[in-house]
């Protein structure tokens, strides 16, 4: 993060995640239940992020994520939506009706970082092939 405080502020304001204990260097946020901690780094060097095509949509690598349950991710999705966030893949739902339907979007942090949203409408086949 070479923004500390800007993406302190996208934790906090934009996806509502709780802060926990900081300093001048890091923040660390309840990530749905999991620690997701945010560390300055002053950026060294500008280098174009990614992307790998999967269903037709560019995927931002690399990414980190997390799995939500159901209505979860899809009350976060409208809560993005309404708060304008630009998404790299936008909100939908990918195998619907097959084996792994899941909900999925990606974004990034105002430091670059991308990030994914999913969920499992039957968490039983997160690993299903």
């Amino acid at each position: 993060m070479d923004n500390l405080e800007l993406a302190r502020g996208f934790y906090n304001s934009i996806l509502e995640l709780k802060e926990g204990r900081s300093s001048d260097h890091w923040v660390d946020f309840n990530f749905f239940g999991h620690q997701l901690v945010i560390h300055f780094k002053p950026k060294l060097e500008t280098e174009k992020q990614h992307h790998n095509s999967i269903d037709g949509k560019e995927v931002p690598v690399p990414h980190f994520g997390i799995i939500l349950e159901w209505e979860t991710w899809q009350n976060f999705a409208n809560m993005l939506i309404k708060k304008n966030i630009q998404f790299d893949i936008k909100p939908y739902i990918r195998f619907e009706g097959e084996i792994g339907e899941q909900a999925t979007m990606f974004f990034q942090d105002p430091c670059g970082n991308a990030l994914e949203f999913k969920s499992f409408k039957d968490p039983s086949q997160i690993f299903a092939k």
